[in-house]
């Protein structure tokens, strides 16, 4: 079953939801941390190794794997200000804010990996580059494989468990969750290993024939590659950020479950929104018996929110307007 297609207790993907205190931000934080420290020590490594080969792609890859390292920071800095509970100043709490970072964290992907490749391959192209030994880059990239497949491995391991949890595939998971941390390290990481295949083909090309060409060119695939994680990355963060609303189907079973109260005749608008990975905010016109009393009404919006919580434990914030039915609106009593 696709993870919109469910109607059991759900996250804003739309599936199963964890239940308080599983520990999902807890999860997240694990992977970037684990990332954040696999980049740091192959950034360094893959400077050294550009240095001493003269290679344009392996000096982008430490461009690459320093930018994701400015990226994890970023994302933890999202994690731990998210988590920040609501006061008075911001009543809605601190959700949003995580994609704020998280957008900033594209920026510097896009900035310091993309730009730096494109540049220094466009460069090698023109004036080209005199080649080394190219030894000390064959094994850091070997080294840096490993490294990045283990920070690759961790992030998968939980977006395929949350997926399982959420009954949908993983993929539909990747695409569509509001944990955009994770989200950032499996894209990245991903990415990192096929830059490093790129840039081991650019050394060979360039051991090979003896011409930097191929390394320039490599150089530039691989900046092309952070291009396109950048703007996956902002896409998303600026969606959410903007206001992304739950899913047609979750939609559904919101008005499904609002209508399940006796003294709710319709709902005339309902309005969702995505605050967070955990945070859904549910704000809905509601038409409520003509006769009923006005604590019945009281009763039937307790009731209309304890159910939505139970069934949707990510709901957080539930406002309901009582509104006459389309047909049922006249002037108020007194001519006011």
């Amino acid at each position: 079953m696709g993870a919109d297609e469910t109607d059991s207790t759900a996250n804003p993907d739309g599936g199963r939801e964890r239940k308080k205190g599983d520990g999902g931000g807890g999860e997240s934080t694990f992977t970037v941390i684990v990332a954040a420290l696999a980049n740091l020590g192959i950034a360094v490594a893959k400077a050294v190794a550009g240095l001493v080969s003269g290679s344009s792609a392996m000096l982008s890859e430490a461009a690459h794997s320093v930018a994701d390292t400015v990226t994890e920071v970023m994302l933890l800095t999202a994690l731990k200000r998210s988590d920040k509970p609501a006061d008075e100043e911001h009543p809605l709490g601190y959700g949003p804010e995580r994609y704020i970072w998280a957008m900033l964290a594209s920026v510097a992907t896009f900035v310091g990996g993309a730009v730096f490749s494109l540049y220094d391959g466009i460069h090698t192209l023109v004036r080209g580059e005199e080649l080394g030994d190219p030894l000390v880059s064959y094994i850091v990239l070997a080294v840096a494989f490993l490294l990045e497949g283990y920070s690759l491995r961790t992030g998968v391991k939980q977006v395929r468990r949350e997926a399982a949890r959420l009954e949908a595939s993983t993929g539909y998971y990747l695409r569509n969750t509001p944990d955009t941390a994770v989200k950032a390290v499996v894209m990245e990481d991903s990415a990192a290993l096929v830059g490093l295949v790129l840039a081991a083909g650019g050394l060979l090309g360039g051991q090979l024939t003896g011409s930097g060409v191929w390394d320039g060119i490599a150089s530039i695939l691989i900046g092309v590659l952070l291009v396109y994680v950048a703007w996956v990355l902002g896409r998303s963060n600026a969606q959410l950020l903007i206001g992304r609303p739950l899913p047609p189907a979750m939609r559904a079973s919101v008005r499904e479950e609002l209508l399940s109260v006796p003294e709710i005749v319709e709902v005339l608008e309902l309005t969702t929104l995505i605050q967070g990975p955990t945070e859904i905010l549910i704000a809905a016109k509601v038409d409520f018996r003509d006769l009923a009393r006005a604590d019945r009404i009281e009763w039937a919006c307790e009731q209309a929110e304890a159910r939505l919580r139970e069934r949707f434990p990510s709901v957080r914030r539930v406002y309901l307007d009582p509104t006459p039915g389309r047909g049922q609106r006249r002037p108020a009593p007194d001519g006011g």
